[in-house]
């Protein structure tokens, strides 16, 4: 356990399951976080003291930290009290384009998440696209697009059919990304030109849908060229 709160609290402590999306300091100690959590989709947090060297707070105020929250609530944000990490995913922040491709997925929840919506299917997205980053297998470019056509189905922005004419084989895939279980997402490859085409159409949906550039994304394509 991270952090645990000592003595009488005056509030009562809630658990709540989430992901740090965000990470921002505030004056010279503090940290504040943006969580999605399953219980009351995205919240804002602070971590007091989690830059004091030997903070209890300091590991589990970082990005794509993955585990049980304990918070008060406050009038406007929550404070964090300790946190019982599951997953740091830190093998994704020791690869520059893993990191960037994560990067990305954070800031597609956090454009996705509301406040005190139940954040459950996002949520499990998340985690399970960040654990697809860490299979050699899997290109990093499939699960971009894995991840996020079905956080846009989460949200309701999404066709039944891909937006263009493609191969069976791409609107099966098409398919199979918005029925399959959260758990069962990424188990498959594609050929290139089907993963082409599926890109295409994916794009085609972010267009109509999504209307905000990604920082992430932005660096992503200048390191790939």
């Amino acid at each position: 356990m991270i952090g645990e709160r000592q003595g009488k609290a005056v509030r009562e402590a809630i658990s709540l399951m989430g992901m740090v999306l965000k990470v921002s300091p505030v004056g010279e100690y503090d940290r504040r976080l943006v969580i999605l959590t399953r219980e009351r989709g995205k919240i804002t947090a602070f971590a007091r003291g989690a830059k004091r060297p030997g903070s209890s707070l300091m590991a589990a105020s970082r990005p794509f930290v993955f585990g049980k929250f304990k918070l008060y609530e406050g009038r406007d944000a929550y404070s964090l009290a300790s946190a019982e990490v599951k997953n740091y995913f830190t093998e994704i922040g020791e690869d520059v384009e893993a990191a960037c491709y994560g990067s990305y997925f954070l800031e597609f929840a956090d454009y996705y998440g509301r406040e005190n919506v139940e954040g459950t299917e996002l949520l499990l997205l998340l985690y399970q696209s960040m654990r697809a980053l860490l299979k050699p297998a899997l290109p990093d470019s499939l699960v971009q697009l894995v991840f996020e056509l079905r956080a846009m189905a989460a949200n309701g922005e999404y066709t039944a059919q891909p937006p263009k004419r493609v191969s069976d084989s791409a609107v099966y895939a098409w398919e199979f990304i918005l029925s399959s279980s959260l758990e069962t997402l990424y188990t498959f490859v594609l050929k290139e030109e089907v993963q082409r085409e599926l890109r295409e159409c994916v794009e085609m949906n972010k267009r109509r849908f999504v209307d905000r550039e990604f920082k992430s994304l932005g660096i992503l394509r200048e390191l790939q060229g």
